[in-house]
Order: structure tokens, then sequence, then C-alpha cells
């Protein structure tokens, strides 16, 4: 339950505070903050223990795919076939070293929301200043913030003094907010709107206030954020639902096939334990022993081709979801804009008469001269500072930062200037006034720059500064330049005026007022303006199928405005607002969501409402972020991707991937490398499912007609592991296909897309023909262990060729784009060593019931193997030639 909204602090005024609260101005006495303490708890937050080694190992283990492998190997065990046994359960123990090996960071977002908190705060205790833990902080207390401090708890204000604060990593908005202790707002005021509020985690950016604490610990905004990632479950990705759906046909299929081998053998009489091996040796041969392990090893391939790509994977499966995205939801601030104020655009006299603005970047290149008075108040008028430490980096208000960027682009150096020009006088900012003035000695002049809001700075003007000089300001001018500066906000420019006045002498008071019969400068726009390459990498994730939608807790019009300038908004989109959200239904959003590709002024809640609705209505949705305020939908996401520069621990930490450089451009990399390992994973199911069938038929075929049988459960075993293992893992790591980021993404709940089924099955259909013809050759001409051994031969040499056709579903086998895959070649040779070591090392050969066979024998095992790879060409050349063109 959202504890702020049941009680709304915003709307009550101070008195009805301090009843309701039991304290006063004073603050509370040290007893009964003690008692408080004890009461309700310290003011932190909650965690639930990481997970255990063996919690990590159950969740391993219980993999369906992973018990039907224990199954087979307690099986084996029971009927001595230790081999067996000891090689099925060796793969169990290698998969579930590996997944724990990837997944062991431990889930410590909720330590670092608690990281998140202020050491110490300032606090009336009876009416005088102490400071004290800011976990011993309760609901009462009186605290006193100023520049530069970390908010303690949530507090409403009781006095505040030009208070700034920055509040990005829980609102989204880029901008430090206003905040005003005198303001009453309305109950359903949104969380970004709460002038009256300040809440924990926040930065005071500039001038003091008092507050009351009116949350601590769990009951505050950052703490609603915590109890959204400790109530989540952990999620099944795309590719675990289908490894495990493929994990259950294959036991379906595996129980029929023994209830059926039992039931054929009961017609031919045969004896019962012998029958029972048959139907185990069957069973093995329906389950890929391999996959678990190739998939796991061909995921944790594309881990390590992600990092050097600078995307970081925090958990395995992630590696290939990103590839099944459907949806990339993207917070706005530090996502998709630079988390910087820019100045962008400028505009003096000549400007607001044509009705546009200059660019900056063409007014510092071809006019620096008739901007110089906008430049030089710009910089003077001004409390920021360039970082010392930071190369590039800004001590104070984002906004007065971009000023001094801007007084940059005009080769103008802030420091020298205020060197050159120092501060005599100044009346600071205040939210009534919304204006700043200071004082400078330019020429032999005492010159007073003002800066601020223009709908309020403007009235006060006498005068117009212009390419000819000063002149007096026309009801004409009034109106141009308020009819500029409206179509600069509704761009979503963040918009500051500037004037000027020469005085005859500094003033000595400090409550004097210099803010009347001004010169009116000029103008500038500013934004937190979108990354240069994510316009790019968007119009890439559209061609892939994949909808970019933004969510962001600023304002509509802002959100707009990037939205357009990325391609995000096309014809035909809407845009939703918090409130609009509030006012929903589950099941109209699930409407909604389908079309809306922004989502502007929306609280954490609503973001991960949002995941919520986009799942229901079947996408696999992603979404980056890297304020607090994004953790809870990171986490419920499909794939959660945090910014690695930008991103707060939290965001990080909730993530199932990490940008290091907060780049889109890594997001379409990243969407390329998870399509390429879902398609080598259904690469590596198709190649080891068509061994599979062939080994089943072949035994199937033999228990029907009461043949002996043509392959033991040691070959099955030593085929879907020896020779079949190396080159799946080759396949797992083939280039991706010049095309991938043209396919719309794969949707559908199974591994088995369109006709990979009909693949499997012709393919395997014939790989076991060629099998039971090489047994009764094998026969025919010595005896039945011949027959076995030239089975077995060319049911392992067939698995290893028809790797190198495997690549694609349509080109043919000396064709490939993407290249050479070298690792099939390496993979056929190390098979073709470990073939040779049973084959021909007597001992081993005795141990898999195999002969020596003749040079005829060999041509045989040789012409039926590569009958396969014919088989598999011929079928591709028909469907080129019909013209298909599904891979």
């Amino acid at each position: 339950m959202d504890n702020h909204r049941q009680k709304p602090w915003h709307s009550q005024n101070i008195e009805e505070i301090f009843e309701v609260l039991h304290t006063s101005e004073d603050g509370l006495s040290d007893a009964e903050a003690a008692d408080r303490l004890r009461k309700n708890g310290r003011n932190e937050l909650r965690s639930k223990p990481p997970k255990t080694i063996f919690q990590m190992l159950k969740a391993q283990i219980i993999d369906p795919m992973v018990l039907i492998l224990i199954g087979a190997a307690a099986f084996s065990a029971v009927l001595q076939e230790w081999t067996e046994a000891i090689v099925i359960f060796s793969i169990v123990v290698l998969n579930a070293l590996i997944g724990i090996v990837q997944e062991k960071k431990a889930q410590s977002s909720l330590e670092a929301l608690r990281n998140m908190s202020a050491p110490t705060a300032r606090v009336l205790r009876q009416g005088e200043e102490s400071i004290v833990p800011a976990s011993e902080l309760v609901t009462g207390d009186v605290v006193l913030l100023s520049d530069g401090d970390m908010v303690p708890a949530d507090m409403r204000l009781i006095h505040s003094v030009n208070l700034k604060v920055q509040e990005a990593s829980l609102t989204g908005e880029s901008v430090p907010s206003e905040k005003d202790a005198d303001q009453l707002l309305s109950e359903d005021c949104l969380l970004g709107d709460r002038s009256n509020m300040v809440y924990t985690s926040s930065i005071v950016t500039y001038g003091r206030a008092i507050g009351v604490v009116v949350a601590t610990g769990m009951d505050t905004q950052v703490g609603n954020i915590a109890n959204m990632l400790v109530d989540q479950d952990e999620l099944d990705t795309p590719l675990k639902r289908k490894l495990n759906a493929v994990g259950k046909t294959l036991t379906i299929v595996g129980l029929i096939v023994c209830v059926l081998i039992f039931a054929i053998g009961a017609l031919y009489q045969r004896p019962l334990i012998p029958q029972f091996l048959v139907a185990i040796s069957l069973a093995i041969s329906i389950i890929p022993e391999g996959l678990p392990a190739t998939a796991t090893i061909v995921m944790a391939l594309g881990v390590q081709r992600m990092a050097k790509k600078n995307a970081l994977i925090r958990k395995l499966p992630a590696v290939e979801t990103l590839g099944s995205a459907t949806v990339i939801c993207s917070d706005k601030t530090g996502t998709l804009t630079l988390n910087k104020m820019t100045v962008t655009h400028i505009a003096i006299n000549g400007d607001f008469e044509a009705g546009r603005t200059t660019p900056i970047k063409s007014a510092a290149e071809r006019h620096p001269e008739v901007y110089q008075e906008l430049v030089y108040a710009a910089a003077l008028c001004n409390d920021a500072s360039l970082d010392p430490d930071q190369e590039g980096e800004i001590i104070g208000d984002p906004t007065e930062g971009a000023l001094i960027h801007m007084a940059q682009a005009f080769g103008i150096n802030h420091e020298s200037l205020e060197d050159e020009y120092p501060r005599l006088f100044e009346q600071p900012f205040d939210s009534d006034r919304k204006r700043m003035t200071t004082v400078h000695r330019i020429k032999d002049k005492w010159i007073a720059y003002t800066k601020g809001a223009v709908d309020e700075m403007v009235p006060l003007c006498t005068h117009i500064l212009t390419s000819q000089g000063v002149r007096p300001i026309t009801e004409d001018d009034r109106i141009h330049i308020t009819k500029l500066c409206l179509h600069m906000s509704e761009n979503a420019l963040r918009v500051l005026g500037f004037a000027m006045k020469t005085l005859s002498s500094v003033p000595e008071e400090d409550e004097d007022n210099l803010e009347f019969d001004m010169t009116f400068i000029g103008a500038v726009g500013m934004i937190d303006p979108p990354r240069r390459e994510v316009a790019e990498s968007i119009r890439t994730c559209r061609e892939a199928g994949i909808r970019t939608i933004m969510i962001t807790g600023d304002h509509k019009v802002t959100a707009m405005a990037i939205a357009k300038e990325l391609g995000i908004y096309q014809d035909g989109n809407t845009v939703l607002s918090g409130d609009e959200l509030d006012a929903m239904t589950d099941q109209e959003l699930d409407q909604w969501v389908k079309n809306t590709t922004v989502f502007a002024r929306v609280s954490p809640a609503d973001k991960l409402r949002i995941i919520q609705s986009l799942k229901r209505t079947g996408e696999v949705a992603a979404m980056t972020g890297d304020g607090v305020n994004d953790s809870p939908a990171l986490k419920a996401a499909d794939i959660g991707v945090a910014m690695g520069i930008t991103g707060t621990d939290v965001a990080k930490d909730a993530s199932d991937m990490i940008l290091l450089d907060d780049s889109f451009t890594t997001i379409a990399y990243a969407i390329k490398e998870g399509r390429r390992v879902y398609r080598n994973i259904q690469k590596v199911i198709q190649f080891l499912l068509v061994g599979n069938i062939a080994e089943i038929l072949t035994l199937f075929v033999a228990t029907v007609f009461n043949w002996d049988a043509p392959l033991l459960a040691v070959h099955i075993l030593w085929v879907n592991l020896a020779t079949a293992t190396l080159p799946a893992l080759a396949l797992g790591v083939d280039p991706a296909s010049k095309n991938i980021m043209k396919h719309k993404p794969v949707k559908s709940g199974t591994l088995f897309e369109k006709d990979l089924v009909r693949r499997v099955v012709t393919q395997g259909i014939f790989v076991s023909a060629m099998t039971i013809a090489a047994y009764w050759i094998g026969v025919s001409l010595g005896d039945h262990t011949v027959g076995q051994t030239m089975a077995f031969c060319v049911l392992a040499f067939s698995q290893m060729l028809r790797a190198f056709n495997q690549r694609s579903n349509t080109e043919p086998i000396w064709i490939r784009a993407e290249g050479i895959n070298p690792w099939l070649f390496v993979s056929f040779v190390v098979s073709l060593l470990l073939m040779s070591c049973i084959l021909f090392i007597p001992a081993l050969q005795g141990m898999f019931q195999l002969t020596l066979l003749n040079a005829t024998q060999w041509l045989i095992v040789a012409g039926l193997s590569f009958a396969s790879i014919l088989q598999v060409e011929i079928v591709k050349a028909i469907k080129r030639l019909t013209g298909s063109k599904s891979k």
C-alpha cells in the first residue's frame, strides 16, 4: 500500500501535521524521539537475505531438462550401467556449476538503497540543534537542510528559502525542483509536483529549509520502491520457458516410447530385464544430454562477446532474452538524453522580429560579438562553477551550468571573466520574483545583469538592446518577445531571459531593488538534449520489429519534443500522462499500451504497471533506466538494462544487463547478439534432435521387428556427448546472419518455429534409415558385432558431417555470407580423433563392444554417412527453387 497516498501530507497545513504527529517547530524531546525509535524502528530499509549456494544449486537442479537427466542417471545406476550413470551425472554437475558461477552476484538492490541514505542529519530536539545519525530519525523530528545536503527522510517543509532539490533519481526530471513550504496542494498532486515536500535520497542544490519528518525507513517513497523489489518474484525468461517446454515434450515422448516398447516386448514374450534395458536405452536416446550444458555455454560465450562491446550481462539467460525483445521501454533522463542541461538556441532583438531563434553553434561561429552582452550576463549572473576535479562537470545548479558551457562556446572563460569583473552586489534568486541580479564594474561603469523568467522580466524593461544600440522598447517588441519565447517553450525548451542596467553607484543596502527600468538583452532556450547516436539505434530497432517506448517522470511537452526528435513518436501514436494512467483500469491500459509510445509524468508504480501490462499483452519487454525510480520496473521486465556510468547502484543491481558506456548503440549490438545466440541455440537443438530421433527410430524399428539391437546404450551416449556436443558448441558460436536485424522478433512460446519440426523429423528419419542399412549390410558382410560397429560409425559420422550444413536452412553448404566458422573444423577434427580412439584402441573397443572394419566396410560407412549431407542439400535446393525464404 502506498503510504503517501494514505496520508497526503502535501495537502495538509503545518498546524494539522504537527497535531497528527504530536510535535512542534521545536521538535521532539530526546525521550520522545527514543520512544518512537524503539516503537517504529530505525530509519533504514529492510532486505531479504541473499540466495545461498544451496538455493542457487536447487534452482539449477529443479530445471525439467536436468531432472530428466538425473532420472536417466539413476536408472542407469540401478541397472549397474556405471559408464552411462557417471557420464550423465557429470553433465548435470557441469551444467549446475556454470549456472551458479554466472549468477553468483548477490541481489544487493536494497543494500545499495541503504547506502544512499544520508549518514547524519541536523535535527532540532527540544529547540536545540544537534547532529544525529540519519538512521535514528523518527516521524515528528524537525530537520534542517542546506545546500549540498542529502535529504535523510521524507519531509513536509515548514520553512524554505530559495530551495531547489535534485530529484532526478526519484522522479526522472533532469532539472532541480523548486520547493516552497508555503504552498498547499491538492490530494491528487503527482509526486514530481509536490513542491512542499522533499524525499529521501534527493539532494539540495540551492537554498535552505526546515522540514518535519513524516515518513522513515520502509514508509518513505524510496521504501515503497524497496517494497516493490522485495515483493517481486524471480521471473523466468523466454529462453528458460522454451527450454523447459522442450524438456517436458521430450519427457512425454520418452514415457510414451517406453510404454510402447514394454507393450511390444510383451507381445513378443521377451524377458523383463533385457526389455527394460532396451526401454532405458530408448529413454536415454530421446534426451539430448548435451543440450542444457551446450545452451548454457553458448550463452556464456555470448556474455563474453558482449562484455567486449560494453554490455555487461549479470544474469546468463539475459543474453538471449534481449534478442527476443519486442518492446524497449526507456527512461528519458540519462538514457535517451545526456542528463545535462544544454543551451541549444539563443535570441536577441533581430531574432524576435524575425520570429525565429538562432542555434547556439551558428551564433557562436558567425556573430560572436553581437551576442557578447547576453553571454556576459549569462556567465556573470551565475552561481555555478566548473568542477576542478572533473573536466566538463559543473558544481551547482544544472541550469546555470548550461550557461557556463554556453559562454565557453563563445570563447569566454567563466572564471577569468569573474576575476576581471568581480561581483560587487547581488539580489539572490527567489521563487516569488523568479529573478536574480548581480552588479559588476565593467569599463568604468557599474552594470547590473538580471536573469529570470521572461514573462516576469519584460514588464520591468523600458528599453531593448539592438545591433544599432539601445532604444525604447515598444509594444510590438513585447509581443515579438513573448511570442518567440512561447514557441521555444512549446518545443520543450526551458527559456531564460536576460536584462541589464547601468547604475550610478553600487547599492549599499541588501534590500535595494535594482530590477526596474531595465534594458532587455535577449533570451536563451535550453534542454536536456538527446544523445547523438540514439536516433539511429531506435531506427535500427524499428527495422528489427522492436517498438521503443519512452517512460519518464518529466512533463508531457518535454517528453513529446524528445520523442519526436528521436523518432520514438510517429504519426498515429498515443501519448499518456500519469493522471490519465491512474484513471485507467488494467484492462483499459492493456488496450492503450499497444499504440502508446510516450508515457509522461509517471511514478515508479506507474512504470511497473506499464511493464506488467506489456507482458500481459504478449510482449517481451526490455526496460532501460538509470535512476532509483526505474529499479522496480527494471526487475519486473523480461530484461532490465541499467546505465553503467550515470546509473545508480540500485538500478544496476536490479538489472539483468548493464551498459558500460550508457549508449543505445550498445543496446542495438546486444539485440543483435541476443538474436544470434537464439538462432544458434535453435541450430544446436535442430542438430542434436536429428541425431536423437535417428537413434530412437533405429532402436524402435529394431524392437518392432524383433531384431537384435543395432545400437547399445553406451553407443548412444558416446554419439550424444563425444561426437555431437563439440560440433553443437561450434554451431553455438556461428556468426550472425547479415539480415538478422531485418527480421521481426520471435514471439512464439516454443523454440520449434515453422518448419523446424519438419526438418528435424525428415532428417532424423533419413539418418535412421542409413544407420539401419549400415547394420544389415554389416550383418550380411560379417556378423552382429560388425553390423553394430557399422551402424555406430554411420550414426556418429553423419552427425559430425551434418554440422556443416546446419549453419543455414536455405543456403548451400559451400556458401555462407558470414564467412567460415573455424570452430566447426576444429570440432570435426577433435571428434574424429575421439572416434579413432574407441575404434582402434583394443581396450576401448572391448568396452564399447566394437570390432575392426575392413576397407569395403569403411567405404560403405563413408558413402552412407555422406548421404545425410546430400539429403539436406537436396531439400535446400528444392526450397530455393520453390521460392521459400524461411530460415
